[in-house]
């Protein structure tokens, strides 16, 4: 089947089985490696992107619920070549370990962000605790989000 979405603020078509993943049509379909697949469960957060403007494990989203949906992805946050606040901030502070958990976590903390210009601990805690990672042990990762609180 044909799905129409805007993706990254680009009108996008391509065809899909009826029970493919959002996920899978991003990253397969339209060559956005950026979510990444890691649980296929929406347990880790590494596939978090933003369906109309709500954070959502695309690895659970149909590709055909998102049918004439906007979705934005990681590599749709930055603009005119710039990365987006997050995006620098994870990188200035070594947040980026292997890099597999990160698009979810830069996704999630825009979407928090975004509802929230300066997040307390706890509240960070809370919005990032659907993203896991192995690496990091979570301090960088703090003090990226702390750092484009900031900015």
């Amino acid at each position: 089947m044909k799905v129409v979405l805007t993706v990254n603020g680009e009108r996008r078509e391509t065809e899909v089985w009826e029970g493919e993943s959002l996920l899978f049509a991003l990253r397969e379909r339209l060559g956005l490696p950026g979510s990444k697949n890691a649980c296929e469960q929406g347990e880790c957060g590494s596939c978090s992107v933003l369906l109309d403007g709500t954070l959502v494990c695309a690895c659970l989203v149909l590709a055909a619920q998102a049918d004439g949906h906007e979705v934005v992805t990681v590599e749709g946050l930055g603009h005119d070549g710039e990365l987006h606040r997050v995006q620098q901030a994870f990188s200035e502070t070594g947040a980026v370990q292997c890099g597999f958990c990160t698009p979810g976590l830069i996704v999630a903390t825009a979407d928090l962000l975004a509802r929230n210009a300066a997040p307390n601990d706890d509240e960070i805690r809370e919005a990032l605790s659907g993203n896991l990672c192995r690496c990091t042990g979570y301090a960088k990762i703090f003090d990226a989000v702390r750092l484009a609180a900031e900015r």
